[in-house]
Formats: structure tokens, C-alpha cells, sequence
């Protein structure tokens, strides 16, 4: 019932559309970009209800104080103090390592502003925890979201990152002078 209704709202009156399909794997990482605005969060909402999965997130700390805070949690929300060194990496693969089924959402510029320099914690939670990427890309000026087939990470981050960069730069955020940009 709650998915027809998410189906109706997001595809039907908002004019979305999922293309691609989730992976059959019980543990992956779901690298999400271009994050360009507070919208991503809703787009991500209706997604996965409308796939029926429940993948978890990390965002800032800031983000869970009260009352927002218990909403975030209770959403699939872990708080990344991002002030300090806090060993995220090995906090995310020992997660990874004590359950049977995860998947976690990341955003790999770290924030809704234009970003060179990308975080790369996704990179080595995949490659320390062996599991899988899958890409997906939120494309406002189409109105759609693309899942990718899901992929090991490359053995080099450097070339990861290039390569992420290319792919995602052509979706276009909300606000797409935030956005990814890749020049060859």
C-alpha cells in the first residue's frame, strides 16, 4: 500500500523515474552523487521505498541533534564527526564484518557545495570490507534516478576517483553549478 503510494507521488505527480535495479547482494555501498542540495534526502526517501530496502547513511553529526536528531537515526542515520580523525573507515568495515546484510549510502564530496577534492572513505570501506559499489546518480534535469551495475573498486583510489568523477558528471543536481565536473 505504502509503496503504491510512494510510486504515485514520486513517479506519477512528480514525474521521477528508477532506472537500473538493486543489486542481489546482502552488503554493498551505494556511492550517491551530485549532491547539490537538502532534496537529495527526500529523492533518496522515495527510492527506496519505492525498491523496498532500507540502506543506511552517514551525514555530519550536527545533523542528529534534537529533535532532527531521533528522525535521522530512526531514517538509517550514522553521525560522521567529520572535526576530527575517528577511525571511519574501520568503524564502517567492522560493521560491515558484524552483519549478515548491510548497505550504506555515501556521498562522496562530503557535502551539498561544489567539492575538488573528494572524500574517498567509500574506496576503503570497499576495498578493506571486499565488498561492492553501486553508483547512483540523482539527475534532476531528467528527473530520474540511475543504479548501476554494482563493481569491485579498482585497485588504485586515484584511478577510482577519475573515473567516479567522469561517470557522475553526467547527471545534473538540483543545483548543477555545484555539481560534478569533469574535464578530460
Amino acid at each position: 500500500m505504502l509503496r503504491a503510494l510512494y510510486t504515485f507521488i514520486f513517479c506519477r505527480l512528480l514525474g521521477w523515474r528508477i532506472e537500473g535495479e538493486l543489486p542481489k547482494l546482502k552488503k554493498y555501498i551505494i556511492v550517491v552523487a551530485p549532491h547539490t542540495s537538502n532534496f537529495d534526502f527526500m529523492i533518496g526517501v522515495f527510492t527506496r521505498r519505492i525498491l523496498q530496502f532500507d540502506p543506511k547513511y552517514v551525514a555530519k553529526k550536527e545533523l542528529f541533534i534534537f529533535p532532527l536528531g531521533y528522525f535521522f537515526k530512526w531514517m538509517g542515520g550514522y553521525p560522521v564527526d567529520r572535526t576530527r580523525n575517528t577511525n571511519f573507515v574501520d568503524s564502517i568495515v567492522k560493521l560491515f564484518n558484524q552483519k549478515d546484510e548491510f548497505i550504506i549510502t555515501m556521498t562522496p564530496e562530503g557535502t551539498r557545495s561544489y567539492n575538488e577534492k573528494w572524500k574517498t572513505g567509500f574506496y576503503y570501506i570497499a576495498k578493506k570490507a571486499n565488498i561492492h559499489l553501486v553508483k547512483v546518480g540523482f539527475d534532476y534535469s531528467q528527473k530520474r534516478v540511475v543504479l548501476s551495475e554494482p563493481e569491485l573498486a579498482p585497485d588504485n583510489v586515484e584511478e577510482c576517483i577519475r573515473d567516479y568523477k567522469r561517470y557522475f558528471s553526467q547527471f545534473k543536481g538540483k543545483n548543477p553549478e555545484e555539481g560534478v565536473l569533469w574535464e578530460e
